[in-house]
């Protein structure tokens, strides 16, 4: 497998972190709606862009798109939504940890659903998931949040681990820019037609500062989503997906540096955010060894 694959990786995780310490600073002047609405409008005219500038479409295939446009509702309308909505409600470093629980929701659906094996590792990797998201529920806790808060980054964490396996799906059919593009707009144009059909307009508009960040976030967090699709499609999902999943420990190097007086960190949500990364790693890159 060639070291692209890893690099590419290695620097979607970072570029996630990155989105998800300046959605949190943009939440501190604005709503979680309308990150995300500033988020897509930056996701849709980048990666157009990018079609246009990279010779145009390429191969297309109708099964493809369409399997694009799903992984648009689910993983981008659903699953990013419920991220913004985690980091203004749990915080950026719990909420980043948890919905790294993705690869476990994955692994899950193909036990139930495709029959395949629990092996030790997955076993193991479960069990240290656990106690990684025990910590960060006791660590939230003592900051003062309410526990029931951690099913939104649970619910995110769903939609991302089925997401991944139909952009996987799509890529059989359909090249990554292209891919990405009708993701993207597929996702826009469902949460633009729920912010009219709901009569939240004015959610399609923030304050310039927060504006700012927002933009800053979308473009990081599509170069994120960019990237990963592009591994996906030099790689194999079991080296792909726990490299991407080190971005709970980017964004606690980040917090650090960048968010100190909006967030604190104890030791146990440090800790509780290892132990998850630890187990996504042990289910994903040993489960088949």
């Amino acid at each position: 497998m060639p070291r692209t694959v890893y690099v590419l990786a290695l620097t979607s995780a970072l570029s996630s972190a990155c989105s998800t310490i300046l959605i949190r600073h943009g939440l501190r002047g604005s709503t979680a709606f309308a990150g995300f609405w500033v988020n897509l409008i930056v996701g849709t005219i980048g990666l157009w862009s990018a079609v246009f500038l990279t010779g145009g479409p390429g191969r297309v295939s109708a099964a493809g798109l369409a399997f694009f446009a799903l992984a648009g509702l689910v993983g981008t309308a659903g699953g990013r939504l419920l991220r913004f909505v985690s980091i203004e409600q749990v915080g950026a470093a719990i909420a980043a940890a948890l919905i790294n629980l993705n690869p476990l929701i994955s692994t899950g659906l193909a036990i139930v659903l495709l029959g395949e094996r629990v092996t030790v590792p997955i076993l193991s990797g479960t069990v240290v998931i656990v106690t990684g998201t025990t910590l960060l529920s006791i660590g939230g806790w003592h900051l003062g949040m309410r526990p029931r808060k951690l099913v939104l980054p649970l619910l995110s964490a769903t939609c991302f681990g089925v997401v991944a396996i139909l952009r996987k799906l799509g890529l059989a059919g359909t090249g990554a820019v292209m891919g990405s593009a009708v993701n993207a707009t597929t996702a826009l144009v469902a949460f633009t037609a729920f912010l009219v059909a709901s009569g939240n307009v004015g959610a399609m508009s923030c304050r310039a500062r927060s504006l700012g960040y927002f933009v800053a976030a979308g473009i990081a967090e599509n170069a994120s989503v960019f990237l990963t699709v592009m591994a996906l499609g030099l790689g194999t999902v079991s080296v792909v997906t726990p490299l991407t999943a080190t971005a709970p420990i980017f964004v606690l190097f980040l917090s650090l540096l960048f968010l100190r007086g909006i967030e604190r960190l104890s030791a146990r949500i440090v800790l509780g955010t290892l132990l998850i990364v630890l187990g996504v790693y042990l289910i994903t890159a040993l489960s088949k060894r």
